[in-house]
């Protein structure tokens, strides 16, 4: 029933709103209706009588809340307009519980004044004075004059029982709002589970009070500190989730005791941040992508099970510090920009570990020898999916081409679990030629093998190109080359036939005029 009275209300939209209500998008001011119209739906709740009959005439009559579950599953714009047909769906929309606000919802008229859509926002919520809303979403990137009324509209909507509040500001300097305190309310604070902010300032104090049920903060470019974070976080016990992105007030970041919930900590583009001390012991996600130089302490890791880092000699320090301190670790991603020395072959195991990514910028760090990786293969039983980023050849590696061709061998194991291996950058590197034919050798389990020498070239089938490949450079090219005849002559006649290989090579037709200059 409620289906076939959504279905009815959909074809009502069309040609009786239009005759109606002459509503057509939202891209001029009060959602292309005269304002004094729908100011007067607002404040007495009159609709036209014809329209009126005519609704009620295809709307079955059902309960309010089957009817307030219609109008939620309409976008915006259409439970605008219905609210426009029907005091029902009127009612409905006064109290709707999820309001997501952005310019594409309003409209992208190029032409429309910018003040209309704050004109048509501050309608929106004002009509709802805050009554039902548990999801707020305002983007206001791109829609000029929203800071000016950004503050009482925030009073106006999130009142106790809002559970998650997403706030999108401008990106740049010249706008740095500051989300007050006094937002939070502890009505608000008791219902709120869902934090958001991009590109404002927000300054919590002691006096804030607990959040009880927040469960998951993401900061994006918000003007924070270190110890205003810590103080916020004390105050939110059962925080499951933290992300946080280029907040660069940040220099030292505190997890306390207190979040004993939290399973998952994300940090990246925090240029400024010099340290990161975690004492919540449950944490079994971080993700980290830093400056050199920060200090990490992790705390108690025996929960971890999902870890990524970028930093110099992370691999050779994952390789000897990470099986003993991380035994649950399943899923393991770390770039380095240098390796001071090569993997080393320890006793220690990964024991659980499933899925490795290693992406590794060998032009800093010419000398490094990557048949080394294999210890991570030697160490990790449980190794299903591994995959390996070269960004750049250093000319100081030794070819396979240059040399000795005799490959090095090492004592044979059987790695029953490894089903795929992605090698991005590959080249003629002697080490690297040497590493794969390893795998092949002692991987009874393995499905799929992908050498892409192109490291990502767009080919010209792709609509994006314009039918041709993106320009490279001509010494790049010569590398991806050599690499493509290495596999053919060192691995191809290696790979089992229940193995698939993948060579990713350059497109010799669009680079066909500086291949030929060489």
């Amino acid at each position: 029933m409620g289906l076939l009275a959504l279905q009815r209300l959909m074809s009502l939209q069309g040609d009786r709103q239009r005759r109606q209500l002459k509503i057509g998008s939202l891209n001029s001011p009060i959602a292309s209706v005269d304002k004094r119209k729908v100011l007067s739906y607002e404040q007495d709740g009159h609709v036209d009588s014809q329209a009126s009959k005519r609704m009620m005439c295809s709307i079955p009559t059902l309960p309010e809340d089957i009817l307030h579950h219609i109008h939620s599953l309409l976008s915006l714009c259409d439970a605008a307009r219905a609210a426009c047909l029907s005091r029902a769906f009127l009612r409905s929309w006064r109290c709707r519980p999820i309001l997501a606000l952005n310019r594409n919802i309003l409209g992208s008229n190029k032409n429309a004044p910018q003040k209309n859509f704050s004109c048509i926002i501050d309608i929106i919520l004002r009509s709802h004075t805050g009554i039902g809303i548990k999801i707020l979403k305002l983007e206001l990137h791109g829609i000029f004059y929203a800071c000016h009324y950004l503050d009482s509209w925030l009073q106006i909507t999130v009142t106790p029982g809002i559970e998650e509040l997403t706030l999108k500001l401008c990106n740049g300097d010249e706008i740095k709002h500051n989300v007050p305190c006094t937002l939070f309310s502890p009505g608000v604070r008791n219902s709120i589970q869902y934090l958001q902010l991009f590109y404002c300032a927000f300054h919590p104090t002691a006096e804030l009070g607990p959040l009880r049920n927040l469960t998951s903060l993401h900061l994006y470019s918000v003007h924070i500190l270190g110890d205003e974070l810590e103080c916020f976080l004390s105050n939110s016990s059962a925080l499951k989730q933290l992300y946080l992105s280029t907040c660069q007030e940040i220099m030292s970041l505190k997890i306390p005791c207190v979040l004993q919930q939290l399973n998952c900590v994300n940090v990246s583009y925090c240029w400024n941040l010099r340290v990161i001390e975690n004492k919540a012991r449950n944490v079994s996600s971080f993700i980290l992508l830093l400056q050199e130089g920060v200090k990490v302490s992790l705390g108690e890791t025996l929960q971890m099970k999902n870890l990524s880092m970028g930093l110099s000699n992370i691999i050779c320090y994952a390789r000897s510090e990470l099986p003993s301190n991380m035994p649950n670790l399943e899923t393991l991603s770390i770039s380095s920009h240098y390796e001071r020395v090569d993997t080393p072959m320890l006793p220690t195991k990964f024991v659980s570990l499933k899925c490795l990514a290693i992406s590794l910028r060998t032009a800093s760090c010419p000398s490094y020898d990557y048949f080394s990786l294999v210890s991570f293969l030697d160490a990790s039983p449980s190794l299903e999916t591994w995959s390996l980023d070269v960004a750049e050849e250093s000319t100081e590696h030794e070819s396979i081409f240059g040399g000795s061709s005799e490959l090095r061998q090492m004592p044979e194991q059987n790695h029953a679990c490894l089903k795929s291996l992605k090698i991005k950058g590959f080249n003629s590197t002697k080490g690297l030629v040497e590493l794969t034919c390893y795998v092949l050798k002692n991987t009874a389990s393995l499905d799929c093998l992908t050498l892409d020498t192109a490291y990502g070239d767009p080919k010209c089938d792709n609509e994006m190109s314009g039918g041709r490949c993106a320009a490279m450079n001509k010494d790049f090219l010569m590398k991806a080359r050599r690499g493509a005849a290495a596999i053919r002559t060192y691995i191809e006649d290696k790979v089992p036939p229940t193995v698939k290989l993948t060579v990713v090579e350059h497109c010799r037709r669009c680079h066909a005029d500086v291949l030929s200059a060489q």
